[in-house]
């Protein structure tokens, strides 16, 4: 929020320390706080809220009508009122308990049959019948003089506003604090980041006004002016950082890096046992121009698994090697790391033997770095960056660390970007003697308005086709309670692996419940499981998350599987993120080779992980994944010339969010789509990086999945802006706007570039 003296003002101070304190436990500490704290949706007196889909366990806000009312005494001489309310279909019941009846006559009286109001508090279930026990009600009176809790008819007939609130302090009582506190401010109080020229050009109300408009709107389309300009306003922050920062790249200097004729690349080249894709060459020519020019490249190449993203950044690295310079790829985890080094190798093969008898006339080295490398060849690799004898370098976090150092680092390659820090990224960057060139690989399809909102300040190539050569996959939904379907989904392992293929099964946490130490999540620091953070709320039993059984565990399906019939001789590895490096290699090493064809495993194996022979994917407990993980898991399979198998094994209910979410998955493989309802299924904060943090998302109202064109004009009038002055100092409250947002730990995703 904006500060400035006014908005500044701590609200214990403003508003009491009773209103205060309550305020606090909601994140609100100033009154620009407040301010900011928009309601979620208009309640209006002659529309009744429908009731239809209350969950249990939600605090609630509606609107609706009383049907009956009823007072009497318990057989312990304590009063009981129950009250029925409808929307005109669906029904509630309101339950009161007092010491006695006469305590209770009162609301007798206020919730008379025939009345409307709000009525808030948290549903419940009762003998099969949903209620609100003890809530509050606010009552719509026409009375002069109107009980404290009811609602004056003059003021129910505008839009009220229902605001995110919590039993104990209701919506009510925060409107009536933002009035406290809004009623007194001038437009001296309230600085408006967004330009007054802008704020013209389309009729946009000022910040104060806009305040006012969501605050006490005098009617709907009151209301939905000041969100519509209180959206242009995070759009334009956000953009004008982004756009501020890519100004700032374009005015340093990097060595240019043109493609040398007759060099390792052209050697790569001509030796490719496939042909390019369409896009792979493309998106080549638009890297190969930028790596040539005195300007730090700054690219996001996006492209849905198996599109080939590896051989592009390849070809860029070999381009700077050709130029003098030298390459780092890091990557997310260990695993990731040691097979894009394998990876490369293969691909280049004499072409990475530089200094041995079996190098070719010209080549270079592959250098691995991780922090699990023994001492000696730890000792080797960073030799070789060091002295420019590697011209590749891949590694982990490892790279990072003060004592790495390279001879001359011309390009840095970023695989999974969004799970590095600010700092990480800065750090291996540092260590180029001028800003290197910089290529940011995911293999996570981006819808556009996102790729806008998070990536903003790069310039975006996209893979949207397969290599010639891939047999496609197909993705069944497995109920896991149908005992014949899941003892078919081990046939169908046995049946993929009697035919030369391999499998994967994958769990989300290590250890079961009755191990100590087990957890609902993988508790795994390479696997990064976004788990119930990605579909809080829409899992479970009918009756509950609390009722479903436990979730599959690494360590105990390993045992299972071992005892079953259909996979009886096979070998059955295991793979999690806690396990010692050394066995980690060893356990993929022997699922590659065929000597463990089914390998149990946390989703340590979710991102870049290639292994030809693979064709079937087997998920437990799919519904506890996101859609955009469990398309990267099935990407790990059909990656070579035989078809892939994914079977989503999951106790979804039908009718439920995740179960349409797994039925979704299988029935298409476009990532693209499956991304744009992953994040309309999602919160922003989730896309942006702040959920997982446990921080708030800056952005309030704007939502990508929705504001594309709010998006795209702020986009533009930012770049306008910087155009004009890119210190943005010419407007002073926009930076203190920016500053305020988007520094701190808030702005990782910005930095995911």
């Amino acid at each position: 929020m904006l500060s400035s003296d006014a908005l500044g003002v701590r609200l214990d101070r403003a508003t009491g320390a009773r209103t205060g304190k309550a305020l606090a436990k909601l994140g609100l500490h100033t009154v620009g706080d407040l301010l900011r704290h928009y309601p979620r949706r208009y309640a209006e007196a002659a529309t009744l809220t429908d009731m239809s889909a209350l969950g249990v366990g939600e605090h609630v806000t509606v609107v609706a009508e009383v049907v009956r009312t009823s007072l009497r005494t318990t057989g312990n001489g304590k009063g009981l009122l129950q009250s029925t309310i409808t929307d005109g279909t669906s029904r509630l019941e309101l339950t009161f308990f007092a010491a006695s009846r006469r305590r209770l006559e009162w609301r007798e009286e206020q919730l008379r049959a025939g009345r409307r109001g709000l009525f808030t508090g948290v549903v419940s279930l009762y003998r099969g019948t949903t209620q609100l026990m003890h809530p509050e009600c606010r009552l719509f009176t026409t009375d002069d003089d109107p009980h404290e809790e009811d609602v004056a008819l003059d003021e129910a007939e505008r839009p009220i506003p229902v605001y995110p609130a919590f039993a104990g302090f209701e919506s009510w009582k925060v409107a009536k604090a933002v009035r406290q506190v809004l009623d007194p401010l001038t437009e001296a109080d309230v600085p408006d980041p967004v330009p007054a020229d802008l704020r013209a050009r389309d009729g946009l109300p000022t910040l104060l006004e806009a305040l006012r408009l969501v605050h006490v709107p005098p009617d709907e389309a009151g209301w939905r002016r000041g969100r519509e300009r209180l959206r242009y306003e995070e759009a334009l922050v956000l953009q004008a950082e982004l756009a501020r920062r890519r100004a700032r790249v374009e005015q340093e200097e990097a060595v240019a890096r043109p493609p040398r004729t007759g060099g390792l690349l052209d050697a790569f080249d001509a030796r490719l046992p496939f042909t390019l894709t369409p896009g792979q060459r493309r998106v080549g020519e638009e890297v190969a121009a930028e790596l040539a020019a005195p300007r730090p490249m700054q690219r996001l190449l996006q492209g849905d698994v198996g599109s080939g993203k590896t051989v592009v950044a390849l070809r860029a690295m070999l381009q700077v090697v050709d130029a003098g310079g030298q390459a780092a790829l890091l990557a997310p985890t260990e695993v990731l790391a040691a097979q894009h080094a394998r990876t490369l190798r293969g691909l280049l093969g004499d072409l990475a033997e530089a200094g041995t008898l079996d190098g070719a006339e010209q080549a270079t080295r592959i250098a691995l770095l991780t922090g699990s490398l023994p001492a000696a060849a730890r000792r080797a690799s960073l030799l070789d960056a060091a002295g420019g004898r590697a011209g590749i370098v891949v590694g982990t976090h490892a790279l990072l660390a003060e004592h790495v150092q390279f001879a001359d680092l011309g390009l840095v390659v970023v695989d999974e970007q969004h799970r590095f820090g600010v700092e990480q990224r800065d750090a291996l960057r540092a260590k180029a003697g001028r800003t290197p060139h910089t290529l940011v690989m995911t293999a996570t399809p981006i819808p556009r308005t996102v790729a806008m909102t998070v990536f903003g300040d790069l310039e975006t190539s996209v893979l949207d086709e397969l290599p010639a050569g891939r047999a496609g996959i197909t993705t069944h939904h497995v109920p896991a309670g149908n005992a014949r379907w899941t003892d078919r989904t081990w046939q169908r392992v046995r049946e993929e692996v009697d035919g030369g293929g391999r499998a994967y099964v994958v769990c989300p946490r290590i250890e079961p419940d009755d191990v100590p130490g087990g957890s609902a999540q993988a508790d795994d620091d390479e696997d990064g499981a976004d788990l119930l953070a990605a579909v809080a709320g829409t899992v479970g039993s009918p009756g509950g998350a609390g009722t479903r059984p436990p979730l599959r565990a690494v360590l105990e399906v390993v045992d299972e599987l071992r005892a079953r019939p259909e996979l009886a001789g096979l070998g059955i590895g295991v793979l999690h993120g806690r396990m010692p490096p050394e066995e980690k290699d060893a356990a993929f090493a022997a699922f590659a080779s065929g000597a463990s064809p089914v390998l149990v495993s946390t989703t340590v194996v979710e991102v870049g992980v290639d292994v030809p022979d693979a064709t079937v994917m087997v998920v437990l407990d799919a519904d506890r994944f996101g859609i955009s993980q469990l398309h990267q898991l099935r990407g790990r399979v059909g990656r070579g010339g035989r078809p892939g198998l994914c079977l989503l094994v999951s106790r979804a209910v039908p009718g439920t969010d995740a179960h349409a979410r797994l039925e979704t998955l299988a029935s298409t493989t476009d990532g693209f789509a499956l991304a744009a309802l992953d994040l309309e299924l999602r919160h922003e904060g989730d896309v942006l990086g702040a959920a997982q943090h446990g921080r708030t998302s800056s952005l309030r109202l704007l939502r990508v999945t929705r504001d594309a064109d709010v998006i795209d004009r702020a986009r533009a009038d930012a770049r306008a802006l910087v155009g004009q002055d890119m210190t943005l100092a010419t407007w002073p409250t926009l930076v203190a706007a920016i500053e305020e947002s988007l520094t701190g730990e808030r702005d990782e995703f910005l930095d995911r570039a």
